[in-house]
């Protein structure tokens, strides 16, 4: 087996079991690396080894973009692809590499709408893939899972303390004005807030919050704000797409499944039936969108 083989399957196994991602990121990512290989077996005229690709500058992988454009590639695409580059890359070199800068083409801003669940997974991983440290990336991707979820607050995400140990299928939550709700709690975002806890470096006391900073505070949401809209910006996901907004896309996707509005309002912990009413409509626009872009008579 070929070195170049032999990385891009090792990188494969690391996406699948050391990061946990998707089934889909990790066909799009390998398929990226399969790809960048094979371009840079042409480029540097010979075969390619993690000392080649440690070695790699700026215009390597400029030149690998501008080949891709010939692919008629759009700027989405290409933002995309530049992040499973940044991802293998960081893989190759070890935690300390030092990546190439490059900044991403100008990307098209979706119109404001639910995000997608396939957006919403892809700026995740974006998010956990780009941090320094494992148990970084594992406690972010956990937070946005959640967000999502179970539609909480960010500032209900972060609240949650260590007396909720050991996770069960449901979570309790404190709200708005000290209010307390069960919410329930998919097996995925379970999953990845246990695999975060096995990573974290801090001690899970009852009184001390879950989800914690490095130096072991609570964790600010600004910091959670921030790592969203540098991914959103990477990979071409609207800006609208807030933390904030994967708790409107719990709500405008539990509707479009069928969830009674009642039911609604005590999951997303609304005081009035009112609060809740605003996802008919979004939800009603959601679905314009899905009939004009699908339907074969639409239009």
């Amino acid at each position: 087996m070929d070195s170049t083989t032999a990385l891009i399957q090792d990188f494969s196994r690391h996406l699948r079991e050391g990061r946990r991602r998707s089934q889909h990121t990790v066909r799009a990512y390998v398929t990226t690396a399969e790809r960048f290989c094979a371009f840079l077996t042409d480029h540097l005229g010979g075969a390619i080894g993690a000392t080649q690709i440690k070695a790699l500058k700026q215009t390597d992988i400029r030149s690998y973009l501008a080949f891709r454009r010939g692919d008629d590639l759009s700027n989405n695409s290409a933002a995309r692809e530049l992040s499973a580059i940044r991802a293998f890359l960081k893989f190759v070199g070890g935690d300390d590499s030092q990546i190439p800068k490059i900044k991403g083409p100008k990307v098209t801003r979706g119109v404001p709408r639910p995000a997608s669940p396939d957006d919403i997974v892809a700026m995740a991983e974006d998010i956990a893939e780009s941090a320094g440290e494992d148990w970084v990336g594992a406690r972010d991707w956990a937070v946005l899972l959640l967000l999502y979820g179970s539609g909480l607050r960010i500032s209900e995400a972060l609240d949650l303390t260590a007396e909720e140990l050991p996770l069960s299928e449901t979570l309790r939550v404190t709200g708005k004005r000290g209010k307390t709700r069960i919410v329930p709690l998919l097996p995925q975002v379970r999953a990845a807030i246990e695999h975060y806890i096995d990573l974290c470096p801090h001690v899970m006391a009852p009184d001390k919050a879950i989800f914690r900073g490095k130096r072991g505070g609570p964790l600010s949401p600004n910091l959670i704000r921030r790592v969203v809209q540098q991914a959103r910006g990477k990979l071409g996901i609207s800006d609208k797409t807030t933390p904030h907004a994967l708790r409107h896309s719990f709500a405008t996707h539990l509707l479009a499944g069928g969830a009674d509005l009642r039911s609604l309002q005590e999951l997303l912990g609304h005081a009035s039936l009112s609060s809740t009413q605003v996802y008919t409509a979004v939800d009603a626009a959601h679905l314009l969108d899905v009939y004009q872009n699908a339907h074969p008579r639409a239009g």
